[in-house]
């Protein structure tokens, strides 16, 4: 799949046939994220894949937006790995996760998988349910598997803004 048919196509699936995602497909996806760029190459990102029905299971006592996904990527970030802005107000954790976080949204659409980024959690709540580091933080999760049969993008997936009002020439 092109790039752009790839972006193009990519939505949130909200309801999935509860198929785990297939090794080698996961593979491409993690390794999308691995090659992600992170400021000053810090790649403080660590993704937990959750497919155990014990994980899966915290998930959704965490969740009502598993929607029946087989597997779920915990996308966490290592707080004291991350670069600080001049200022020291602000560090890139959240940003470098994201998009590692988006690279493998968009290489699960480019190996045929259906994602969908939750952050209807609480993170601290799910960090002590799963055990995770003190100095990791979730950024997100991220349902991956495949549509359950007859399900298609939500109505709002296709109503955009024009580029003329999202984007500013200064």
């Amino acid at each position: 799949m092109e790039f752009f048919d790839t972006v193009k196509n990519r939505y949130s699936c909200k309801k999935f046939n509860g198929e785990s995602v297939e090794k080698e497909k996961l593979e491409m996806i993690l390794e999308a994220g691995r090659l992600a760029p992170t400021a000053k190459n810090l790649q403080e990102q660590h993704i937990y894949v959750a497919q155990s029905k014990e994980a899966l299971a915290k998930i959704d006592a965490s969740t009502p937006c598993r929607y029946n996904a087989g597997t779920v990527l915990v996308v966490a970030y290592d707080r004291d790995n991350c670069y600080t802005y001049p200022g020291g107000k602000h560090s890139s954790g959240v940003e470098d996760a994201a998009i590692v976080a988006t690279h493998m949204l968009l290489a699960a659409q480019a190996v045929g998988v259906d994602s969908c980024w939750l952050n209807c959690f609480d993170p601290e709540k799910l960090k002590a349910d799963l055990g995770l580091k003190e100095n990791e933080e979730i950024m997100m999760l991220m349902d991956l598997g495949y549509a359950a049969e007859g399900f298609s993008p939500l109505e709002n997936h296709f109503k955009r803004k024009p580029v003329s009002e999202t984007v500013s020439f200064i």
